[in-house]
């Protein structure tokens, strides 16, 4: 079967299978299948005529790539990569299939999990008991109340919070960093003092969770402690679409 517009969620080794009654996104839902070109294979499906980044579509892409890591090492594809036909994916796939091998052997056995560390939203409280400079410049708010009073309490409490973060931060880096294969820093995100995936080997993965969660019960008074994960492995596998595919339209 071939079909122009195909939506490509991964690269797999050649001879994995999607899962039983796998669909592509979009609707209606569309079979899933695969495109082998010599030891690697692509999962795609025919792409829909609009493809959007609707909820539910997200949901589906996720889980297909979920499904697809439970029986071997994936490179996953963002949601909506698309190649214009079978004939140009296969040619990509002739031409990267040294890099594809290589990134589906360093990722066998592992799973991405993503951590970011926010100031807590409450934690003026223990910011107050804390901090002097905070407790002083909220004593002189109270004895001589006003616009400049204000300022000056609001500016300190977030640099003082920020940087409560971000030694935070610095400390949770020392101790999960060694419980994985790599790391990589995600992209900046308004407010979050750390944003870091971890590449974690999957029979760790709940002690990484664990500790993880310990560490934000141990800061609660002053972190917002967020963990994602199990992910499909996107921070760790470089470049992922081939130049001849093309966003979603």
């Amino acid at each position: 079967m071939t079909a122009d517009n195909i939506s490509v969620y991964a690269i797999v080794r050649a001879g994995a299978t999607p899962p039983r009654d796998a669909t592509g996104v979009g609707g209606p839902a569309v079979p899933v299948r695969t495109v082998r070109s010599g030891l690697v294979a692509a999962v795609v499906s025919d792409a829909p005529a609009r493809l959007r980044a609707r909820r539910r579509d997200l949901l589906a892409h996720q889980a297909l790539l979920m499904g697809l890591a439970e029986d071997g090492p994936v490179l996953p594809m963002r949601f909506g990569v698309i190649a214009p036909d079978e004939g140009v994916l296969r040619e990509q796939l002739v031409a990267a299939e040294a890099s594809h091998l290589a990134t589906l052997d360093r990722l066998a056995g592992h799973l991405e999990m993503n951590v970011k560390v926010l100031p807590a939203q409450d934690a003026l409280g223990a910011l107050v008991a804390a901090d002097p400079t905070v407790r002083r410049l909220r004593e002189e708010a109270r004895r001589r109340p006003g616009y400049e009073a204000s300022v000056r309490l609001g500016e300190a409490v977030v640099a003082a919070l920020s940087r409560r973060a971000t030694e935070a931060g610095r400390r949770m880096m020392r101790e999960l960093t060694p419980m994985a294969t790599a790391k990589a820093e995600g992209p900046e995100v308004r407010g979050c003092a750390l944003n870091v995936s971890f590449l974690v080997e999957r029979a760790a993965s709940e002690r990484f969770s664990s500790k993880v969660e310990h560490f934000a019960k141990a800061h609660r008074d002053h972190l917002e402690v967020r963990l994602a994960g199990p992910l499909p492995c996107y921070s760790f596998v470089g470049a992922q679409a081939p130049a001849a595919l093309i966003g979603g339209g």
